[in-house]
């Protein structure tokens, strides 16, 4: 059963694995510092489908499936499911996994869906509610282009604060405590707002909400930096990062260099064309978690990671009328370690 530290943070005292995970993505993704990582990569962005939208679907489907394979599951098997996206009433998520008749709980928590189904997923299984549960999320570029920008066809200059959707899906299968990496703890994030109204800096809409969700989980366990190997952010891409570290340096906290961001993991900014400020969307974070994360915990190379993925909890209603947008982050502790030693 999970043990509440402090304010937001709990302790996940069964340690949950993650039992396999899975990564797709397209061409951009294929060649960027990750393309040799995933699990499925696709040159054709509307993976055989008649829409964006539900190409978006396809990822989905298709992440979720290899991530049963490689846990050697059938579908049957797995308890729930949590999975949301950034389309209208989460509509990737609903269609692309109709068919395999989970118990499904649709989420929306905007670019921090990983981290909010993996901690959702995890508690379930460590509260002894499931057995296994299924975690993923996905995001398209032009899929979120359509519905929270412009359409393709405009062709409109991007401003150097904006940031790349990344065209992927990622999916985790969590389970009883059996194998690394194992899941310790989650800090579930408050609504953070700070008056950002750009919708071309989501870095700097997101970037309160990582603080305080880092700066809360850091004094629920009593915990700094210098204990975790690494300690990655969603998709704050590169104003994001620098505006996470200014946030944290009032408080008094330094993350140092145990910090990274997938939105700078996930492309080669120099190299590939209008990546500006970085990656972002559910699956930046997803992917980057899937195929090159989790698989440095399975083997030792990390051994303690806080996964941190934000998100902007806007629509395009919302931004027509001009509100601020929202942030939130989701913190999940993952390790390489059995049992609640060491850290926590």
């Amino acid at each position: 059963m999970p043990t509440k530290l402090g304010a937001h943070t709990l302790r996940l005292d069964s340690t949950p694995s993650v039992l396999s995970f899975a990564a797709v993505a397209s061409k951009k993704e294929g060649e960027g510092p990750l393309g040799n990582k995933f699990d499925i990569l696709n040159d054709d962005t509307s993976f055989g489908q008649q829409s964006w939208e539900k190409a978006e679907s396809q990822m989905q489907k298709l992440c979720v499936n290899k991530a049963l394979e490689k846990a050697n599951l059938s579908p049957d098997a797995i308890d729930y499911m949590f999975a949301g996206d950034l389309l209208n009433q989460c509509i990737g998520s609903h269609y692309g996994l109709r068919d395999l008749s989970i118990p499904f709980l649709g989420l929306y928590g905007a670019c921090s869906t990983m981290a909010e189904s993996l901690a959702l997923s995890s508690m379930f299984v460590d509260s002894g509610l499931a057995n296994q549960c299924v975690a993923v999320t996905s995001s398209h570029f032009c899929s979120a282009e359509r519905q929270f920008r412009f359409p393709l066809e405009y062709g409109g200059q991007r401003t150097p604060t904006a940031q790349w959707t990344v065209t992927g899906s990622g999916s985790v299968v969590v389970g009883k405590n059996v194998k690394p990496p194992y899941v310790k703890a989650v800090c579930i994030g408050t609504i953070e707002d700070l008056g950002i109204k750009d919708v071309n800096n989501m870095g700097a809409a997101m970037a309160p909400a990582a603080a305080k969700t880092i700066q809360t989980f850091f004094e629920d366990t009593c915990t700094n930096a210098d204990n975790y190997d690494l300690i990655l952010t969603g998709d704050l891409g590169e104003v994001g990062s620098d505006l996470l570290s200014q946030l944290l340096a009032r408080e008094g906290i330094s993350l140092g260099t145990k910090h990274n961001d997938c939105g700078l993991i996930i492309y080669d900014r120099e190299n590939q064309k209008d990546i500006n400020a970085g990656g972002s969307g559910c699956g930046c974070s997803a992917t980057v978690l899937c195929a090159d994360v989790l698989p440095k915990l399975q083997d030792g190379t990390l051994k303690d990671v806080l996964f941190i993925a934000t998100g902007a909890l806007m629509s395009p209603t919302s931004v027509q009328q001009g509100e601020s947008i929202p942030g939130i982050a989701h913190l999940v502790y993952l390790s390489s370690l059995p049992g609640q030693k060491g850290v926590l």
